[in-house]
C-alpha cells in the first residue's frame, strides 16, 4: 500500500513539474541548470522513472523557479532550522514583483552559468555575491540605482569581515576609509 501512495505522491508533484514547463515553453535543459541537476534527471522525474525528490535542497530550488513555496510539493520536509531570508532578499523580490517579472523570466535576464546562484539567493540559501559586478548585474536587470544597491553589498562586506575576525570597533577608521572610498568609486563609475 506504501508504494501506490508513493507513486501517487510522485505523479501529482512529477505532473506539477511538467505542466510548469510546458505553460512557461521553459526548456528542460534550462530548468536543469537554473535547479543545479542534470537534464536527464529532469526527464526522469518528469516520465517518474525515478521518485520524485525528497531532498530540501532540490525541492526548495524547484519551488524558486515555480514562483511556488516547497511545502506544495508532498515530498518537502519542512527543516528543523527555518531557513531565514535576509533583507536583501525581501529587497530583490520586491523589485521583481514592481517589474512584474517571473521567477523564470528573472533569471533568463542572467548568464546560464549563474542562473543557479540566483536561485540560491532567492530561496535565501546564500547571501549576495561579494563580487560587485555581480551585484550591479542583478540591479541592472531589475532596474534598481547603484547607491540603492551598494547598501545591502556594504552590509555583506561588513558582515564577512566580521565573521572572518575583523574587528569593525577597534578598525572603525580603516574601515571608515574602506567604505567611503568604495562608496566614492561606485557612485562616480555609474
Amino acid at each position: 500500500m506504501t508504494k501506490k501512495k508513493d507513486s501517487i505522491i510522485a505523479m501529482k508533484s512529477s505532473e506539477k513539474l511538467y505542466n510548469f514547463l510546458e505553460s512557461t515553453h521553459l526548456h528542460k535543459k534550462d530548468f536543469a541548470q537554473m535547479i543545479g541537476v542534470t537534464l536527464s534527471y529532469v526527464y526522469n522525474l518528469i516520465d517518474e522513472t525515478i521518485p520524485f525528490s525528497t531532498r530540501s535542497t532540490t525541492l526548495e530550488r524547484i519551488a524558486v523557479v515555480m514562483d511556488i513555496q516547497p511545502e506544495e510539493f508532498p515530498e518537502y520536509k519542512i527543516p528543523q532550522d527555518p531557513i531565514v531570508i535576509d533583507e536583501t532578499t525581501e529587497f530583490i523580490r520586491e523589485k521583481q514583483k514592481e517589474k512584474k517579472l517571473s521567477t523564470v523570466q528573472f533569471l533568463k535576464a542572467f548568464p546560464r552559468k549563474q542562473r543557479l546562484e540566483i536561485v540560491d539567493i532567492l530561496r535565501g540559501a546564500r547571501p549576495i555575491p561579494l563580487d560587485w559586478e555581480e551585484v550591479s548585474v542583478i540591479a541592472q536587470i531589475l532596474d534598481i540605482s547603484k547607491e540603492e544597491m551598494y547598501d545591502f553589498w556594504e552590509e555583506r562586506l561588513r558582515q564577512l569581515l566580521q565573521t572572518s575576525g575583523f574587528n569593525l570597533e577597534n578598525n572603525k577608521g580603516l574601515a571608515q576609509a574602506l567604505f567611503s572610498c568604495t562608496r566614492d568609486y561606485v557612485y562616480k563609475n555609474k
